[in-house]
Formats: C-alpha cells, sequence, structure tokens
C-alpha cells in the first residue's frame, strides 16, 4: 500500500511540474518574472534602439514631412519680406495710382501674414529670415534700378508671376501638410492670395502689361 502511495506521489509531482512548465511556456513573462521578448499577435512591433547603434529612436525628430512644412514656412515668411520691401517700393517709384494702392496693400497683408506665421515658425524650429531668398534680392535690385513706366511694368509683371506662384503653393499646403498650425495659415490665406492675384491680373489688363497666365 505504502508503494502504491509514493507511486501516485511521483506521478502527481511529474504532472504538476509539466503543468507550471507550459504556463510559463505562454506566458508574457520571461524567467524570473522579466517580460518576454516575444512578440504578442497584436501588438504593435516595438523597437528598442536604432539598428545601427542602439541609441534611443526619438519621436520627436524631424520627418520628411516635417521638413515640407519647414520649407514652406520659410519660402512664405522670406517671400513675404520681399513683398514688403517691393510694396513700399512701389508707393514711392510708381506714377500710376492703382499701383501704389497695389504695392500699399501688399504692405499691409504680408506684414500681418509675417507676424500671423512667425509663432508657427518659431514651434517648427525655423529662424526668421534676415530677408528676402536671392532670386528675390535680384528682382529688388532690378526694379530700384527702374523708374517711371519702365518700373510699373516690371513690378506688376513680377506680381503676377509672384502671386501665381504663391497661390499655388498655399493651395497645395492645405493638402499636404502635417502640421495642423501650417495648413490652417494656407487654408485661411490661400483665398486672400488668389485675390490678390486677380487684382494684378486686372491691373497688368489695364496699363497692356503682357504677363504669361499660369495655371
Amino acid at each position: 500500500m505504502k508503494l502504491d502511495q509514493l507511486r501516485y506521489s511521483i506521478l502527481y509531482l511529474a504532472a504538476l511540474a509539466l503543468a507550471t512548465a507550459a504556463v510559463a511556456a505562454q506566458s508574457p513573462m520571461g524567467p524570473g518574472g522579466s517580460p518576454s521578448q516575444q512578440q504578442m499577435p497584436g501588438q504593435p512591433q516595438t523597437t528598442q534602439g536604432s539598428p545601427s547603434n542602439g541609441a534611443p529612436i526619438d519621436p520627436t525628430a524631424p520627418t520628411q514631412n516635417s521638413f515640407a512644412d519647414q520649407a514652406f514656412v520659410k519660402g512664405a515668411m522670406e517671400g513675404s519680406v520681399a513683398e514688403v520691401q517691393l510694396g513700399q517700393m512701389a508707393q514711392e517709384k510708381a506714377q500710376s495710382e492703382d499701383v501704389k494702392q497695389y504695392g500699399q496693400r501688399m504692405v499691409q497683408i504680408h506684414t500681418q501674414l509675417s507676424q500671423q506665421i512667425k509663432p508657427v515658425a518659431k514651434q517648427l524650429g525655423v529662424s526668421e529670415p534676415k530677408g528676402p531668398n536671392k532670386k528675390e534680392k535680384q528682382e529688388i535690385a532690378k526694379l530700384q534700378a527702374l523708374s517711371g513706366p519702365q518700373f510699373e511694368e516690371e513690378y506688376i509683371r513680377w506680381m503676377v508671376k509672384d502671386h501665381q506662384k504663391e497661390t499655388k503653393d498655399f493651395k497645395e499646403e492645405m493638402q499636404m501638410a502635417q502640421d495642423p498650425n501650417v495648413k490652417q495659415i494656407a487654408r485661411s490665406d490661400a483665398p486672400i492670395l488668389e485675390q490678390h492675384l486677380h487684382v494684378i491680373q486686372q491691373i497688368a489688363e489695364k496699363h497692356n502689361v503682357a504677363v504669361e497666365d499660369k495655371k
């Protein structure tokens, strides 16, 4: 009888050990209570570090999309600086009242746009530009050397070309922007820029200035 009890005890302990091992194998905790490295079904794959050097991944690091937003903001700020300078020049050098008034309007609108976009630029890490970009500086220098009808013609032509580009860029950014503040700026200002494009196109027609119509 004692022999049978001993055999039963041995079999019971062996079965208990096998059951314990099976539960441990299914648990997300590894040996010693540490989390298992095995990925559970339905869970997103986690990465502890960079594949190359094991350094932690920075979730705030700029992505390709954020670089695009930064480039848009930088270009908009540079463009506004150029528009203000050219608008001031038009008020001084233009002879026609409608061209003078248009220049004055550009100073007002693009000063407001600069103030609107500055906090967003700071948030994205975009420094305030010291001046227009290279192409815009060249146009400013060209207009500074002109006067009278020649100035007006070149200013009108440049305004049409510039507002065609700005309107296109802002409309594209409405669709492509990743930052919600950038998207909102593009959405609110695109119709204003398009309106000013129509105005300068009408001025060009009135002054018989031939411009390329880009859709």
